[in-house]
């Protein structure tokens, strides 16, 4: 399928994304309902009201996707649907997450929104549950079957930023040549592809010269990411940076560095933004964290398959841009709803 990418969506101003979506048709009557002040009585008018829309995460355990069920708690309550929070309790749980979608299609459910453990086993699953009417949207990784919509950050972009970054932190050290690990989460996912890839290249744009010496994988296991960490920086005395591709390598890995007494030494970029790792760039065992929103990914997801319950065209790939994070904009206020967003286990 052709994407028609939407960018130049910053997570400044993601609520017009959503309140965008909502002007497009789901909330009809609204002025006669009392106004944009008041939108619950306006959700109640919605034509959605009462549809039967479940949502799939990829791991339930996790605070990232725990604020996505958070965000589409909301979207739910204010456009009035009957939602379903669901997820495996691992991200590496792909057969489960099979299970989940084909228990939505037994249950009858109308849309399904969608954060996919993998890029291609569940497209089979997907394909049924679209034949049978189901619409459905995908969240943060984009799957080989077609969907109504997709909303997920540019991680090849995204990336870039991080290793900019860490180019950045290995020229200040005076090292521009140095080593630098590559924790990753797991293999095979094409989002964690896109961040190494960009990661990469924005690296070698600043620091042609620096190492990327080895990617260790902890199967989305934090004391595997802390453990290899640690035999990382022992091996390798000499090391300079660490990329940790997700919030369990990002954590696992603030543990191991702050724990070593090296901090101050190692370039350390992370993605996403566990309270764990807010406190880590707070101490400087980590000096920057790719931030995404994932409350405005399960919002924005609700409100795009209501779109298409009702008939309207959701955007076809939207991407809401990520936020680098370090020690001097961390305490920014503008940011607190961001680094510390609602979360719900369903």
């Amino acid at each position: 399928m052709t994407r028609t990418t939407v960018r130049s969506v910053s997570l400044g101003v993601l609520a017009v994304a959503a309140v965008v979506a909502l002007g497009a048709g789901l909330l009809v009557g609204r002025a006669a309902a009392g106004g944009p002040s008041d939108p619950a009585a306006a959700a109640g008018q919605a034509p959605v009201a009462g549809s039967r829309i479940d949502v799939i995460v990829k791991a339930t355990d996790s605070e990232f996707w725990q604020s996505m069920m958070a965000g589409s708690e909301k979207a739910g309550a204010d456009l009035g649907v009957q939602l379903g929070l669901f997820g495996p309790t691992s991200e590496t749980d792909i057969a489960q997450q099979v299970s989940l979608v084909e228990n939505s299609i037994s249950r009858g459910a109308e849309a399904i929104v969608l954060a996919s453990n993998s890029s291609t086993a569940l497209d089979d699953v997907v394909n049924r549950a679209r034949a049978a009417g189901i619409r459905v949207i995908t969240v943060d990784n984009a799957i080989g079957a077609q969907s109504e919509g997709f909303i997920g950050t540019d991680n090849v972009k995204a990336g870039q930023q991080a290793g900019q970054r860490m180019c950045d932190l290995l020229t200040r050290q005076g090292n521009p040549a140095g080593k630098v690990l590559h924790e990753s989460a797991v293999s095979g996912v094409q989002v964690l592809i896109d961040r190494f890839e960009g990661f990469r290249s924005g690296l070698a744009a600043g620091c042609p010269d620096a190492q990327i010496i080895q990617t260790l994988v902890n199967g989305n296991d934090l004391n595997t990411a802390v453990g290899q960490v640690n035999d990382a920086l022992t091996r390798t005395p000499d090391l300079a940076g660490i990329f940790a591709d997700n919030n369990t390598s990002g954590t696992g890995t603030a543990r191991a560095v702050g724990g070593s007494g090296r901090a101050d030494a190692l370039a350390v970029v992370a993605f996403d933004s566990d309270p764990a790792e807010v406190e880590a760039v707070r101490s400087g065992a980590i000096d920057a964290i790719l931030v995404q929103n994932p409350f405005f990914f399960g919002y924005q997801g609700v409100v795009e398959a209501a779109m298409a319950l009702q008939g309207s065209t959701p955007p076809v790939n939207l991407d809401p841009g990520a936020v680098l994070v370090d020690a001097s904009n961390v305490g920014d206020p503008a940011l607190a709803a961001l680094l510390d967003p609602p979360t719900t286990t369903g």
